[in-house]
């Protein structure tokens, strides 16, 4: 196995994972496949075994208003014949390291008992437009003080979350 930024080429192996991991959901496919659309800047890294995608990883911009105030990790997803083998927590201790990641702010909305295991803590500040009470909303490297609701990058607007009525979203910016 091989874990490396995730090319051009690779783009369709990477959607083509995300349906099998989120059987049921566009939601992260039509994300993803809107960021290289779009042009916008996200990290992403794959986990590569017998030349096939098993594992995806992206970071994209997380907003204050129009600044930039750190990075919003989703989707990071495994394929699920590859699930429970440590390969997705490989992957984001992985890009945890990474110069481009370890000098921000990463806030992720999921499961916190599993987040937790890479440093991430409850998140208070800012609030998650996603997560009404901010349970599953989770951050490291947190040193906001000012209360705010995060932005998104509008390709989010995909995403159905029931009772989310506006997504907190940044204007666009020249990438």
């Amino acid at each position: 196995m091989k874990i490396r930024k995730l090319t051009p080429e690779n783009y369709a192996k990477a959607s083509a994972l995300l349906r099998q991991a989120f059987p049921g959901s566009t939601d992260e496919v039509q994300l993803v496949e809107n960021f290289h659309k779009n042009g916008i800047a996200v990290h992403e890294w794959v986990c590569i075994h017998v030349n096939s995608v098993i594992a995806y990883i992206a970071f994209s911009n997380a907003y204050n208003g129009t600044a930039v105030c750190g990075l919003h990790l989703a989707p990071l997803a495994v394929k699920p014949e590859f699930q429970r083998q440590g390969i997705g927590s490989e992957l984001l201790r992985f890009a945890l390291r990474q110069e481009v990641i370890k000098e921000n702010t990463i806030f992720a909305l999921g499961d916190p008992g599993f987040y937790r295991k890479f440093g991430f803590e409850p998140c208070a500040i800012p609030v998650c437009p996603f997560d009404k009470n901010n349970a599953h909303f989770l951050s490291i490297r947190n040193n906001l003080s000012s209360q705010f609701t995060v932005g998104y990058e509008s390709e989010f607007n995909v995403v159905k979350t029931p009772g989310l009525t506006k997504l907190t979203q940044s204007p666009r910016r020249k990438r």
